[in-house]
This record gives C-alpha cells, structure tokens and sequence, in this order.
C-alpha cells in the first residue's frame, strides 16, 4: 500500500509541475523544437530544473543501503549506445516533435482534455506495444 500511495504521490507531484511549467500545452513544446522560428527556451528551464533536483535527490538516495519502499535499488545496467536506443530515441523525438506531447503530459492533460488525449493514449500505448515486439528485431 505503501509503494501505491508514494507512486500517486510523486504522480500527483510531477502533474502539478508540468501543469505550472506550462507544459501541457502544445504548442510549447514545439516552440522550444522550432529552433529556426520563434524558438522558446523555457522547456530547457523545465529540463534543468528537473535534472536538478534528480541529481541532488539522487545523492541522498544512493546514500541508503535500500530503497525506503523496496528490497533493492533497480538501476540501469545498460551503458552501450546501439541501434535499439538510436532507432527509439529518433522515434521518440519525431513523435515528440509532431504531437508536442510526450507521455507524462499525455496522462496529466487527460484530466484536461480527456476528448482529445484518450485517442493520443490509445495509440501511444499501441506504440509501445508494437516498440516491445520490435526493440528484439533491431537489436
């Protein structure tokens, strides 16, 4: 129970950052990918905030000899740049680029818009699955 209501929590947390960053809509983040336009650098001030407070929380964290809801710490093991992380990654961001969401404000814009994010969920959860079948294919 302990571990749901964290999840809800951080959930509740990060929605609440995107909301007031201004990072549900749009239109903002393809202002900051139109370099070329009328570029907006204020996802870049999102972004740094974020890596942040992730690097200074991370210090404490890794300090424990186990996480305070878990057995153990799961980090990631993979170091290697290959041909699944290059193919994702540029998928990703043409995705990104189009559609100016990506999925942490696909589910928080859902409370907001359900009508025009419910059919954005259907088909990033299709993408996901079909990443799944694909991810072995490439590698």
């Amino acid at each position: 129970m302990g571990r749901l209501i964290a999840a809800l929590v951080s959930g509740l947390i990060f929605g609440i950052g995107l909301a007031l960053a201004g990072m549900l809509n749009p239109a903002k983040v393809v202002g900051f990918l139109d370099i070329f336009g009328v570029w907006d650098p204020s996802l870049a001030l999102v972004m740094v905030g974020g890596i942040a407070v992730n690097l200074i929380g991370l210090r404490f964290v890794l300090k424990r000899p186990t996480p305070v809801l878990c057995d153990r710490f799961y980090l990631p093991t993979a170091s290697a740049i290959d041909r699944p992380l290059i193919v994702g990654s540029l998928i990703f961001g043409i995705g990104w680029g189009l559609a100016g969401l990506c999925p942490g404000p696909v589910i928080s814009s859902l409370t907001l818009n359900p009508e025009g994010m419910v059919p954005f969920l259907a088909v990033l959860i299709a993408g996901l699955v079909f990443g799944r079948w694909l991810a072995p294919k490439l590698a």
